[in-house]
């Protein structure tokens, strides 16, 4: 019978309460987010308390999908970083308990937690977003002055099209203003000019006030029955001042959700489903009807315009017919009508083909929209599951709790899924891509990643050591790592002067005689170094003496000579040899050349730094044979 264990409710318990609190701070950063960007549709409308209040539950609403995953993998961490910074983690492994038994409380959690987030995106989320969407366009239909543009018609208000050409947004001034008119028909129309204005709202919300200055009305007059043959008479007018009302009801009002009927975020699968195949279906037939449309035009049988038509409809019969022979036949006149009739029928016709290629590329827009959306409410939901299984195996790798470290590992891992989840979008949805990969491209990458994590986390890596990190690039570049030996406050077993005093001479004259043998100061030879390598050990015997001497006075009490190990090199024991310790890599490394000479001068460099290190070593080792037999003669004195 499987029964949770006391640990199991243990991590539980501490992965709930961090669950709780960072899934409400992730909400709020998101909800911040999306208001900034669409601040501007909601300040200086004077909404109502309600409106407000409405806006920010169906907000908060659809971007719970969105919190859950990076709180479970803020909390995750957090919770493994708290257990290994306190030692609780090592003694649960102690106790003979893997990191994947640890993990499986919060792995039945997580599983819950993506299937609830799942039923969210597909029930809940739609109706939440097609909310949002009717109040957004309701708000930029509230108060219109304040949503005039610069430089564009802007169409908000019933039977009127503004053009602004600039607008002060401290005062509320408008200069440059046109305003087209459509009273009645397209013929009744009026356009007015003017060089400043102010649009303001009346003060019970059901006109608007367009103060003019310095302006000409232009309007045509309404055309009458014994008038309809006749031109349109209209009439012109200067003013210096004038004031317009324009119906417009500025109370808010919330919007035919109607227009909203191809927003494919507010729908749920089996309704994505089910309008896919409606716009397929209507795509087909309208495909279909283009297509008729080309055949009958393809197969249409040219007619000549011609008066004495008998004979050439003759020859248009004939199989042998040469439209060339018959054009050269042709007057000049009706040659240069010809030319004109196909021109213009090519014209039409590639009209009608960019009208239908909008057309075309408007519903494939819509259904890869819908085919998108279906997609993403799976991804949405497996993206908690991964987000746990790199929080929680980086929680135990890095061993740090708290809000610091945890915060900054979780922002930079949702950045990477951010950009590649809206980049698989954008080029899916302009069709770029295949739909299925750009929007499985961010899990793509990160299920790699989050098992390689688990991998190393389960195996007790220090796959984020940065000391191992920073030193590893710091031999590769040939930086150089400074020592450090300080004084000991507790020493066991004091330094055995006379048989360091003899290891270090024994070094002095290995050091001597492998410089000199092996010309350090000179270019390597390429043919040695690249294709007939012999093994070269002296230099790490040489270091392994000198590091156990070392060690052995970094038990001494004397200040002198604790300082004077300090100046003792950190050597690169191999770097000088050769490029790579397996023959075959060094052959091939000498045949690509560019990599090659790279690396050949990089050993040459080593070489003369090995040439530096070796003289300070002997130097060095002297001042401590000095300072060893001044000890001795004061003992001995004593």
């Amino acid at each position: 019978m499987l029964r949770p264990k006391k640990l199991d409710i243990f991590i539980a318990r501490q992965f709930g309460l961090l669950f709780v609190g960072t899934f409400f701070i992730c909400q709020f950063v998101l909800m911040m987010q999306f208001l900034w960007r669409y601040i501007d549709e909601l300040i200086g409308k004077g909404l109502t308390m309600d409106v407000m209040a409405q806006f920010f539950w169906y907000m908060a609403l659809m971007l719970v999908p969105q919190a859950l995953p990076l709180a479970i993998l803020l909390s995750s961490l957090i919770t493994f970083g708290n257990l290994g910074e306190s030692s609780e983690l090592t003694a649960i492994k102690a106790s003979g308990i893997s990191l994947m038994q640890s993990f499986r409380s919060l792995i039945v959690i997580t599983i819950c937690i993506m299937l609830g987030s799942f039923y969210f995106e597909n029930n809940i989320g739609p109706h939440a977003n097609m909310k949002i969407a009717q109040l957004l366009i309701s708000m930029k239909q509230k108060s219109p002055e304040l949503e005039i543009p610069e430089g564009i018609f802007y169409d908000g208000i019933p039977n009127s099209n503004i053009y602004v050409q600039k607008k002060d947004t401290r005062t509320g001034k408008l200069y440059g203003i046109m305003v087209y008119r459509m009273t009645g028909s397209y013929e009744d129309q009026a356009i007015i000019l003017a060089d400043s204005g102010m649009l303001q709202a009346t003060a019970e919300k059901k006109h608007l006030m367009l103060t003019l200055w310095s302006g000409k009305w232009f309007e045509n007059m309404q055309r009458t029955e014994l008038s309809s043959s006749a031109a349109v008479p209209y009439q012109r007018e200067t003013f210096v001042e004038k004031k317009i009302v324009l119906d417009y009801d500025g109370d808010f009002n919330m919007t035919d959700a109607t227009s909203l009927s191809n927003n494919a975020r507010g729908k749920g699968l089996h309704e994505i489903y089910n309008d896919i195949d409606s716009l397929n279906e209507l795509n087909d037939s309208i495909g279909r009807a283009f297509y008729t449309q080309s055949k009958m035009f393809y197969y249409r049988t040219p007619v000549l315009n011609r008066t004495d038509s008998i004979t050439q409809t003759h020859m248009a019969l004939r199989k042998d017919f040469n439209i060339d022979t018959v054009f050269a036949h042709l007057s000049a006149d009706k040659q240069r009508a010809a030319v004109q009739s196909a021109l213009s029928t090519v014209q039409s016709e590639t009209n009608d083909l960019e009208f239908k290629a909008m057309v075309t590329k408007d519903a494939n827009k819509i259904v890869r929209q819908h085919k998108i959306e279906a997609i993403n409410k799976f991804t949405l939901a497996l993206s908690c599951l991964i987000f746990f299984f790199i929080g929680a195996p980086l929680g135990a790798i890095i061993r740090k709790g708290g809000l610091g470290v945890p915060v900054i590992i979780s922002v930079l891992v949702y950045i990477i899924y951010y950009i590649l989840d809206n980049s698989g979008y954008r080029m899916a949805r302009g069709g770029m891509w295949a739909i299925w990969f750009g929007k499985s491209l961010a899990s793509a990458v990160l299920i790699p990643l989050a098992a390689f994590v688990t991998y190393k986390a389960n195996n007790d890596s220090v796959v984020f050591n940065i000391d191992l990190y920073r030193n590893f690039f710091m031999k590769l570049l040939g930086l150089r790592l400074k020592r450090h030996v300080y004084g000991k406050e507790v020493i066991i077993t004091p330094p055995d002067y006379p048989s360091d005093r003899k290891t270090l001479n024994v070094i002095n004259d290995e050091v001597s005689h492998y410089s000199h043998r092996h010309r350090l100061y000179t270019a390597p030879n390429i043919i040695k170094v690249f294709f007939k390598y012999h093994p070269d050990h002296a230099i790490e015997q040489i270091n392994s003496q000198l590091e156990k001497t070392i060690n052995d006075l970094s038990n001494t009490r004397d200040p002198i000579i604790l300082s004077t190990l300090n100046l003792y090199p950190i050597i690169a024991v191999k770097a000088h040899t050769r490029p790579f310790e397996r023959r075959w890599l060094n052959i091939v490394s000498a045949i690509i050349f560019p990599i090659g000479a790279v690396l050949y001068f990089r050993m040459w460099m080593f070489r003369l730094r090995l040439y530096k290190d070796l003289r300070t070593i002997q130097q060095t080792s002297e001042k401590i044979i000095t300072r060893i037999d001044q000890i001795h003669t004061n003992i001995t004195t004593k």
